[in-house]
């Protein structure tokens, strides 16, 4: 392999801030901060806006759609323009 051409894969904390989140994984994103973990090492930091702990798909508390609601509001708003475009 060339050298200096691949980016340094490393530990790297993240921190999901929506829920207080952290984890310890590998990574090669670049981190501007530093944060102490449990085992006393200092890793590179990096702040989330979500993740698998706070994601709905994953905590299961997704919201269920009203298609049929979302259905009858775009006919009562297009009506007759979309029956005649698509003849």
């Amino acid at each position: 392999m060339k050298k200096d051409i691949h980016p340094e894969y490393r530990e790297v904390i993240f921190k999901d801030v929506s829920c207080d989140f952290e984890f310890k994984t590998r990574s090669t994103i670049k981190a501007d901060s530093t944060i102490t973990w449990t085992d006393g090492k200092e890793y590179p930091f990096v702040k989330l806006d979500i993740s698998s702990a706070s994601h709905p798909f994953y905590t299961g508390k997704q919201k269920v759609m009203d298609t049929e609601g979302r259905i009858e509001k775009f006919q009562k708003k297009f009506g007759d323009r979309f029956a005649k475009m698509k003849k």
